[in-house]
């Protein structure tokens, strides 16, 4: 009935508007992607309606800035008395490291289900889920006390998100080529979704949380997904031989949308409402991962193919930095502090992680962990729910 309301109210807001105006009406590619309208308003001036977030989401707190609540050291009430940590999920070593970011060491190895992939703070923030791919479990670890829960059965959980309602748990099942959608509290499946491209793998939500943009690795595509329908609305190829997109970011000011790209080399930059072709910004071999500063200026984009981060400002659109490990390494996932001044990343391919100053670019620090370290989540962060992956917050 929600839907068939808005579609309604969409269709005969264009038809007043094209009396009024002479002009087309809306598109009716759905209401995931309906926009605002433009009614009568007094001479001089011109007041805009903006369409309501998915039902359920908090409110956006600034319409210009979907990060708003990202600000330094803005710890929600849940969060706030949690130990500081970077927890590291080591996929070839089937553990996680727990390193103290004060002393940048180890202070814990838990042992986990088989090929932990990702490390995801839960939407109320209150549960850490890693993902064991291979083991088709998640293993909850309590950050506030560190205890670690009874694995849930969940089939090939390469990677999970929330929908920012916190009405759904999103599994990636990667090799399963399905969008499981679950309850984020039991993970109990609740509907599932097969799409026809390979390796479904990351993904970030439009500003008013009513779609999300999917990568698909192995197939090199990108699926838009109707988040209340649950449903693929839009899928494309991109257009470069071999693409292999990874991360998924959405702009500030939620008008674009970046994916890294590791073998195209770069970002691809997305108009995420009319879902035409992206196109391609190089940044460095291996372009990877995609993580906003905590004043939302700027991005740090992760070559993993040549070691270094490219420094990505969104104002001007263009990079504006790019800082090279000492040594060389293998920058893959990770996050950023809850003060903003470290970014920290894992090492995929030299079993290690690796914290940069955010200001000048500098190694901090480079601690041994186990094999193959993955999607590192930081935590806690400021926001006020997550959306998943290795934390990504509103």
């Amino acid at each position: 009935m929600t839907t068939i309301t808005r579609r309604t109210t969409a269709l005969l807001a264009g038809a007043l508007l094209a009396t009024l105006a002479g002009c087309a009406g809306p598109h009716d590619r759905g209401p995931a992607e309906a926009r605002g309208t433009e009614g009568a308003a007094p001479p001089g001036k011109v007041e805009k309606t903006v369409p309501a977030g998915l039902p359920g989401m908090p409110p956006v707190l600034d319409p210009k800035d979907v990060y708003a609540a990202d600000r330094p050291n803005q710890l929600a009430p849940a969060v706030k008395n949690f130990p500081s940590r970077v927890y590291v999920p080591n996929t070839n070593s089937n553990t996680v490291s727990v390193i103290d970011p004060k002393t940048y060491k180890v202070v814990k190895t838990i042992p986990v289900g088989v090929q932990p992939q990702h490390v995801v703070p839960s939407w109320d923030m209150k549960t850490l889920w890693v993902n064991n791919n291979r083991g088709h479990t998640l293993t909850p670890i309590n950050p506030a006390t560190g205890e670690v829960g009874k694995p849930v059965e969940v089939h090939d959980p390469y990677n999970l998100y929330f929908t920012p309602n916190g009405k759904y748990a999103v599994v990636m099942a990667s090799m399963d080529r399905e969008l499981v959608f679950r309850d984020p509290h039991t993970m109990e499946r609740k509907k599932t979704v097969p799409v026809s491209c390979y390796g479904v793998n990351h993904a970030d939500f439009s500003a008013d949380g009513r779609y999300f943009v999917v990568s698909c690795e192995f197939s090199g595509e990108l699926l838009k997904v109707d988040t209340e329908k649950m449903k693929v609305v839009g899928q494309q190829k991109l257009p470069f031989e071999g693409a292999m997109p990874q991360d998924v970011k959405i702009s500030p000011d939620g008008k674009t949308i970046y994916i890294a790209d590791m073998m195209a080399h770069g970002m691809w930059v997305l108009d995420g409402e009319k879902f035409t072709t992206p196109e391609l910004l190089p940044t460095g071999k291996g372009c990877h991962g995609l993580y906003v500063s905590r004043d939302s200026k700027e991005m740090y984009v992760s070559n993993r193919g040549e070691g270094s981060i490219s420094v990505f400002d969104f104002t001007k659109k263009k990079l504006t930095k790019k800082w090279h490990l000492p040594d060389g390494g293998s920058p893959d996932m990770g996050g950023v502090s809850a003060d903003g001044k470290v970014l920290w990343l894992s090492g995929r391919y030299d079993s290690e992680v690796y914290a940069i100053d955010t200001t000048t670019g500098d190694q901090l620090a480079r601690i041994p962990v186990g094999g193959g370290p993955h999607g590192l989540a930081v935590y806690p962060q400021p926001g006020r729910y997550s959306l998943g992956h290795t934390g990504v917050f509103r």
